[in-house]
């Protein structure tokens, strides 16, 4: 399955993107909490994730990331934001529901909050990363937001060689009494 994505809640046209044709149908920035790497939506009681999930959700007040300028990473393009307790909170507490749904899944690495902008393909060791660095240094002007993480979304995800996809499965705000 899967990842579970926080969202911002507030739309912002300093990181409003696509990730080209047909990848991805959000505009809004995301940031990745979880990949639940070997688990499908099958292999999970969703009911009872969801349950533990919201039960937590609402003790988290909801809180603000910034991003920065792209950098070049070692699969993708992305921006890293900060501050990183918040998010850390909330990856912990959505790991840790995972996991007591007793599905065996291998949590993915990338546990900061950022936002990727592209990921590599075949062909990528030939990119001449000095170049693409310097690329994004002529940008001129800030690219730099803050932005507000309200809400958390679980969807299914799978990648299909090019790009990243999901189909969302359920939306779940922070810091709201049930």
């Amino acid at each position: 399955m899967s990842c579970l994505s926080c969202y911002s809640g507030e739309r912002t046209d300093a990181y409003r993107h696509r990730r080209g044709r047909g990848c991805g149908p959000r505009t809004e920035p995301a940031t990745t909490l979880l990949h639940a790497i070997g688990a499908t939506r099958d292999d999970v009681d969703i009911e009872e994730l969801l349950r533990d999930v919201r039960r937590t959700a609402r003790t988290l007040a909801p809180f603000t990331l910034t991003f920065d300028r792209p950098a070049v990473g070692g699969l993708a393009l992305e921006i890293s934001g900060w501050p990183g307790a918040p998010f850390a909170a909330l990856v912990d507490m959505v790991t840790a529901a995972t996991d007591r749904t007793g599905t065996a899944f291998k949590p993915g690495r990338s546990r900061y909050p950022h936002i990727s902008l592209g990921y590599t393909t075949s062909g990528a060791a030939s990119l001449d990363a000095v170049a693409l660095r310097a690329g994004l240094a002529s940008i001129d002007g800030p690219l730099s937001a803050t932005v507000l993480a309200d809400r958390i979304h679980l969807v299914e995800q799978w990648h299909d060689g090019r790009c990243i996809r999901w189909s969302p499965i359920a939306e779940i705000p922070l810091g709201v009494s049930a």
